[in-house]
Parts: C-alpha cells; structure tokens; sequence
C-alpha cells in the first residue's frame, strides 16, 4: 500500500534547518514497518539528514557549503535571478532532494542524534514544498 500527501513549509531564511517536527506532524497512523520517501519539489533547496542536537552543526553547514560554492564568481551565466541563484542550484544537486527513513514499529527510524533538514539556499527562497511517500 502507498500513502501521498503534501507539506507545505513556511518560508525559511536561508541556512540549514530542522524540520522533523512539520514532517511527524503530518503522519498519522504510520504502519509497523515500511519507508517514508520525502521529496522536495525545488531546484535551490535540499533536504539531509544529519545531528540534531547542537545547532552548531546548522551553522558549519552554511559555512562549508557558501566556502565550496561561492557566489558571484565570474564564470557563472545564470545570473538573472541573482547572485545566490546559481550556487544555489549547485549546491542542491550536491545535497539532494530526496530522503529515505525506514519505518520501525510504527516510527520513523531515525537515530538518536538524526533529524531531518531543509537546506535553504536562497536568500528569499519562499515557502517550499514537500511530497511525503509512504510505503507500508
């Protein structure tokens, strides 16, 4: 059995952050065991999973990624919607739009220290949307 539905985020600044809350939020009644598939539906965003705990790591994130891809360098031609336009592009084809968390006795399976992010590369991305998959 497949389950869809639709989260519609809030718009976020640009950075990396938490938002396992929106996605438990919206799934009920989760089977015993099976996969959560969550996809983004944008080209400037990107989802990972990584430590919860210290925000910290939210910070290092932005860093690490803006010191990789840096805006406003000269070879860049897609440029008309900005200068974070284009190292936003890249910077969600290396981080991906896609996430799989199996389900484990009627929860997403996630360890201890394991939480989902948005990574927000715009800095005016607006809100994002979110199509969850689940796969009893």
């Amino acid at each position: 059995m497949v389950e869809q539905m639709q989260i519609r985020l809030p718009e976020f600044k640009r950075g990396c952050h938490l938002i396992t809350s929106y996605l438990t939020a919206n799934l009920n009644n989760l089977p015993e065991k099976g996969i959560v598939n969550v996809f983004i539906q944008h080209t400037s965003a990107g989802l990972t999973i990584n430590e919860n705990a210290d925000p910290s790591v939210r910070d290092d994130f932005e860093y690490i990624l803006n010191h990789i891809i840096p805006e406003n360098l000269k070879g860049y031609t897609h440029t008309l919607e900005g200068s974070d336009d284009m190292p936003a592009h890249i910077k969600a084809s290396i981080i991906g739009q896609s996430i799989t968390i199996p389900i484990i006795n009627g929860r997403l399976g996630f360890g201890t220290w394991q939480g989902l992010y948005l990574c927000e590369f715009r800095n005016f991305g607006g809100p994002r949307k979110l199509v969850v998959t689940v796969y009893h």
